[in-house]
């Protein structure tokens, strides 16, 4: 098994002692589920305290790379968007801006997939999406929003492509959309026009045109950006992003 050289450069010691860690779990091919040496063994091979290891494996573990067990250890952990999910909630500011940024690399990643999800996409997926616009019509006829069905939507939409990397990406982009939408105060004045254009999406992609469908989702995301420039010229500071 591959050693750790003791460390040359005290600055940063607890960064310096999380990038060495990195690099063994990476240097020994440590798999999720695998134990970690004790923090006397990283503390003697490092030249540092163990409270430096300490501190660095807490570190790690709130970006889930490891996760302690009390009483057993430290173990690789299985790797997941939540920690990025979470930060990035709460990195993103008040403005507009980041909504705007969102919402593009939302409209790219999914007009560009939405053709293989009409090759791919089974009936019964097709049922659900009908389905779940239909309670967004609802919704709208009420005048509501529909956050969760929206939600819904999408990931639907894009099920049948089994990649688990995109439904994760997806799930990023559009949590981060509303939370940015939710920090801006971002509402939606005419919840009918987004349930139609979720209804337009879903009669494309039923019919198997792969065109209209990157057309209608197209459309979706202009109404989008609707939204956010109505919101910029009501707002009483002209829609600059707060800092």
């Amino acid at each position: 098994m591959k050693t750790l050289k003791p460390l040359t450069r005290p600055r940063s010691l607890h960064i310096s002692v999380q990038e060495r860690l990195r690099g063994y779990i990476a240097d020994n091919g440590l798999r999720p589920g695998e134990p970690l040496p004790p923090e006397a063994f990283f503390a003697q091979q490092l030249g540092v305290g163990r409270n430096s290891v300490r501190e660095a494996i807490k570190a790690l573990e709130s970006i889930g790379i490891v996760e302690t067990r009390r009483g057993v250890g430290v173990f690789v952990k299985e790797f997941s968007f939540q920690p990025l999910l979470d930060n990035l909630a709460y990195g993103l500011g008040s403005g507009l801006r980041d909504i705007e940024e969102l919402r593009e690399i939302r409209r790219v990643l999914e007009i560009g997939l939405i053709g293989r999800t009409v090759q791919l996409i089974p009936d019964e997926d097709v049922a659900e999406l009908r389905a779940t616009t239909e309670r967004m019509r609802q919704h709208a006829l009420r005048g509501n929003s529909f956050p969760d069905e929206d939600q819904k939507f999408h990931q639907l939409l894009f099920r049948c492509q089994n990649n688990r990397m995109l439904n994760s990406l997806l799930e990023i982009f559009w949590l981060a959309f509303y939370k940015a939408s939710d920090f801006a105060n971002l509402a939606n004045s005419d919840p009918m026009a987004t349930y139609r254009d979720h209804h337009e999406i879903v009669e494309a992609v039923a019919a198997r045109d792969a065109d209209k469908a990157r057309m209608r989702l197209d459309e979706h995301y202009q109404g989008i950006m609707q939204v956010i420039d109505n919101n910029r010229n009501t707002s009483p500071s002209g829609g600059e992003d707060k800092q």
